[in-house]
């Protein structure tokens, strides 16, 4: 949440391993591909996107103080909600769920599960959600939510979004944390200690399953949707035209558009080559509020607070070949295992092998299996997998599954040091505060070069390179 501050070294080391993680996996997945070049055009699906809004951070736009008491000392700092503008249209409201962690500017954000992020590992997060269903912005009758919190005075936006903020901050970082402004403090209060269960909301918008294979001549299928719109439309892939693969439903009958529970198929010629085709359904609907948002830039996590009529969208990937191992692959992170599965099946009428991470993965023909990639928290990863027929699909992302307060009480470390840029208090427009450091310079700056550098020099840390085990007919 800070343009700068103060925070205990545990945090500010993690910031270090955190830029020069993303700096070394920049280096790296450029060398990927260069070095990949020639099967460029068969490697895509990059990122682990399960479908829903994407959206780009704008920092903070309506917010109050707070002091966060810790060993470091007592810091001010801003609290409040943010606001993102959705690809294609839409406005979210957020507040964030990692206190310690700055704000990237202009950061891309995407819906995620809560088993991506922190609140995946996190027992209060669904008292998280309860708060922001029973608070500012959900409740904007500020008298109304002011008398419930037996408050005699009234609330401002700015009072109801900071207390809302620091009460979330409570669960979601266990910190130790107030609103400066009285009125504002005991919303906190009341919402902290009035806070229940509540499950996990479902996604806007997603795909079930995102990946799926089968032969020439079938409909591959069929492809769940899942929504809170009240329908969506579907987009066939690019060269549907020419390459005579279409979209139809269970009867062969061409979809254009679907609901909720809808079920679509691939349906793909007989005599079609080996080949990949991805197919997009797009609608426009309310985000449900407590979806969490992350950036792959390892900008902090939010979680959504409100949300405009907005524009979301869900993608799925159809491979399809005559004879042998046809692969089809998704991934997903996995907090509560410290990596990511990668879901691997195989609709073929061979085995289909591949090494990752030192070990072999045999999938049998019709079979399904998910592996966990083990990783690191704050590890940046980039591997691709592949397959027969010039099969590859790569896929990139940064584990970020622990708060940067949670990471600190593992390193059990308690001295201070200063970390800054960027900042939502920037982003949004505001003056810094007198006690924070300068934005745009750091103590950590050396260590986050050096660190760097190290990992570069031992290369190949953040890099992950799956390939698919030729067997003896492909040599």
């Amino acid at each position: 949440m800070l343009s700068s501050f103060a925070a205990p070294s545990g945090r500010g080391r993690g910031a270090a391993r955190l830029a020069a993680a993303t700096l070394v996996s920049g280096l790296l997945a450029a060398g990927v591909l260069v070095a990949g070049a020639g099967q460029a055009a068969a490697t895509d699906g990059t990122t682990q996107n399960q479908g829903g809004a994407t959206a780009t951070i704008g920092g903070l736009k309506t917010y109050g103080a707070a002091v966060i008491h810790d060993e470091a000392g007592d810091q001010e700092i801003s609290a409040g909600l943010f606001e993102m503008s959705v690809d294609g249209g839409g406005t979210l409201q957020t507040y964030c769920v990692d206190l310690y962690n700055p704000t990237q500017k202009d950061a891309k954000y995407h819906e995620t599960p809560w088993s991506g992020t922190s609140l995946g590992v996190n027992e209060n997060s669904g008292r998280i959600r309860w708060i922001l269903q029973n608070s500012y912005p959900q409740v904007n009758d500020l008298a109304a939510l002011a008398k419930k919190a037996g408050l005699r005075g009234g609330l401002t936006e700015q009072d109801a979004a900071a207390g809302t903020q620091v009460a979330v901050w409570r669960y979601s970082d266990d910190a130790d944390v107030d609103a400066v402004d009285p009125q504002a403090e005991k919303l906190a209060d009341y919402l902290e200690k009035s806070a229940r269960d509540v499950a996990e909301p479902a996604a806007s918008l997603t795909l079930d399953p995102p990946a799926l294979s089968g032969r020439p001549g079938e409909r591959l299928g069929p492809v769940t949707v899942h929504t809170g719109a009240s329908a969506v439309t579907v987009t066939p892939p690019a060269d549907a035209a020419t390459s005579g693969v279409r979209i139809v439903d269970k009867t062969g009958k061409p979809v254009t558009s679907t609901a909720d529970g809808g079920q679509i198929y691939v349906d793909v010629p007989a005599d079609a080559a080996a080949g990949t085709a991805e197919l997009t359904v797009q609608a426009s609907t309310t985000v449900p509020v407590g979806r969490a948002f992350t950036s792959e830039s390892r900008s902090q996590t939010q979680i959504l607070a409100g949300s405009s009529e907005s524009t979301v969208s869900a993608t799925a990937r159809a491979t399809w070949a005559k004879q042998g191992p046809i692969p089809a692959l998704s991934a997903t992170k996995n907090c509560a295992k410290g990596g990511v599965d990668i879901t691997a099946a195989n609709e073929g009428d061979e085995s289909f092998s591949f090494e990752l991470l030192g070990a072999e993965y045999t999938i049998g023909a019709g079979e399904s299996r998910t592996v966990t990639i083990p990783l690191q928290e704050d590890q940046a990863y980039d591997f691709t997998i592949e397959g027969p027929g010039g099969f590859a699909q790569r896929f990139t992302g940064v584990l970020d599954c622990m708060t940067q307060a949670a990471e600190a009480a593992e390193a059990d470390n308690t001295s201070t040091q200063t970390l800054t840029e960027p900042s939502p208090a920037t982003v949004g427009g505001t003056s810094r505060d007198t006690n924070l450091a300068a934005t745009g310079s750091s103590d950590a700056t050396p260590v986050i070069a050096g660190v760097a550098i190290g990992l570069v020099l031992i290369g190949g840390a953040a890099l992950i390179v799956v390939r698919r085990k030729k067997t003896s007919e492909q040599d």
